[in-house]
């Protein structure tokens, strides 16, 4: 009787359920190593919940080391897995709304970024999470900017004739609008493809531009600053059930924890935008800001095409939840 006993606790310890302690322990996964600002924040919330001594521990499996990046979201809903950091527009086809999570011209910087995961926009997103059954502990978006060979790419006359990778479907049917030529790719085929002939522009994130070099092939480089189009919600979410099967004191130090991640999470994704104008300066590629009349210039051509595109693709809800997300100044 001993021995299943012990060979069921070690059972539930390898599904997450227990750990050899006894402590309740929860695994996340996501697709970054442990050097990406995201495991950080995943990191601080599991080192702030084992601080808070309320017998609860996360487990942490980097590296898309226990799922595939793309195929996080529908285990979590299911129970499957506690917790995740992903973009939530990875899920887009699950649930249309999250699509709006990646949408150009939505955020202009961090701090409206900020603004917006408190206000009635995030609320009406979490109404949808809690469909699925999932919640967001931690929020956040990370930017990105726009690199080309020849010239800067600010204003959307600049794109025109340009063959021009970009990061997302939206952003595509927005570069399309404005006269681009849209070439698919993942970002870590930029380099290669600029430097062959076969892009002329890319847009990706700020640490993608930095981690692959692309600095080596770029004229010029439009990083994220006050005004920018590409902003990504990237959060840490948490199965919701596994989450209310918590106790109070459990529950809280999650909060807890997942407070200091979020603030943690803002100031490092400014550093992330800063750090790759300061590298690309430094490897003498011309720096050149967006305005905010490029941005409106932008955002003009995204009503016209990814904002009509997703209202059609959305049931009744697409036009009130667009216009929660433009409310927030």
């Amino acid at each position: 009787m001993k021995l299943k006993l012990t060979t069921a606790l070690a059972l539930l310890a390898g599904l997450g359920g227990l750990s050899a302690a006894g402590a309740t322990e929860l695994r996340l996964s996501h697709q970054w190593s442990d050097k990406d600002v995201r495991h950080q924040v995943a990191q601080i919330v599991a080192d702030e919940v084992a601080a808070a001594d309320v017998d609860l521990q996360i487990k942490i499996f980097p590296s898309e080391s226990l799922f595939k990046a793309r195929e996080q979201y529908k285990p979590l809903s299911r129970g499957q897995l506690d917790m995740t950091v992903l973009p939530l527009s990875y899920a887009g086809g699950q649930q249309p709304a999250y699509n709006l999570t990646l949408m150009p011209g939505l955020v202009k910087n961090h701090d409206h970024a900020a603004r917006l995961t408190s206000s009635p926009f995030m609320e009406a997103l979490d109404k949808y999470m809690a469909q699925d059954d999932v919640m967001a502990l931690v929020h956040g978006y990370l930017a990105g900017g726009f690199v080309g060979t020849e010239g800067c790419i600010t204003a959307p006359d600049d794109v025109q004739g340009l063959q021009t990778r970009a990061a997302g479907k939206a952003f595509e049917q927005m570069l399309a609008g404005a006269g681009a030529s849209i070439a698919s790719m993942a970002s870590s085929e930029i380099y290669n493809a600029m430097q062959t002939g076969v892009l002329d522009a890319a847009n990706t994130s700020s640490s993608s531009f930095v981690s692959y070099r692309i600095y080596e092939q770029a004229a010029c480089y439009t990083p994220p600053g006050d005004y920018a189009l590409w902003f990504m919600y990237q959060p840490l979410l948490v199965n919701r059930s596994t989450f209310e099967g918590l106790d109070e004191a459990q529950q809280q130090a999650l909060l807890d924890a997942s407070a200091k991640a979020q603030a943690f999470y803002l100031e490092e994704a400014k550093k992330e935008d800063a750090e790759s104008r300061r590298v690309f300066e430094e490897q003498g590629v011309e720096i050149r800001d967006m305005t905010a009349e490029e941005f409106e210039a932008w955002r003009k051509i995204a009503e016209a095409t990814s904002y009509k595109a997703f209202v059609e693709d959305m049931d009744d809800d697409g036009q009130s939840l667009l216009d929660m997300a433009l409310a927030v100044e």
